[in-house]
């Protein structure tokens, strides 16, 4: 199995495409500043599910990489909080993100409380 093939990669990559695709419109501004961190955290979730995955055979690293998905996909939702209240994106926009960010959450969560069932010490 590859990381590729995780429910929570995939969701999470999705996501991070369609920031990306969103944030085009953001006003020029914002290129150094609210754009690149929104994308930066939505793609470190992918990249962090990666390493964790690379990581499994100790699982105390698998859970620390899963730890910092988590916590990247929290500030991603902090960024969207911003996009919305600055008129980037509107309220349905930034709530259908949520939604999937909250779901890849908790996917997140239970590869946290679940490592064994993801290889993890094996």
């Amino acid at each position: 199995m590859d990381f590729r093939s995780l429910i929570v990669y995939q969701k999470a990559f999705a996501l991070a495409m369609r920031i990306f695709e969103e944030s085009k419109s953001f006003p020029a501004e914002e290129r150094y500043s609210l754009t690149d961190q929104i994308r930066r955290s939505s793609r470190s979730v992918c990249a962090n599910i990666a390493e964790a995955y690379r990581k499994r055979t100790y699982p105390k690293h698998f859970v620390s990489k899963l730890s910092d998905c988590d916590a990247e996909n929290a500030e991603t939702q902090t960024w969207l909080d911003f996009a919305c209240s600055c008129k980037y994106i509107t309220e349905e926009t930034k709530n259908d993100f949520f939604d999937d960010s909250q779901e890849i959450g908790r996917l997140l969560n239970f590869m946290i409380n679940n490592p064994g069932k993801f290889g993890a010490g094996d």
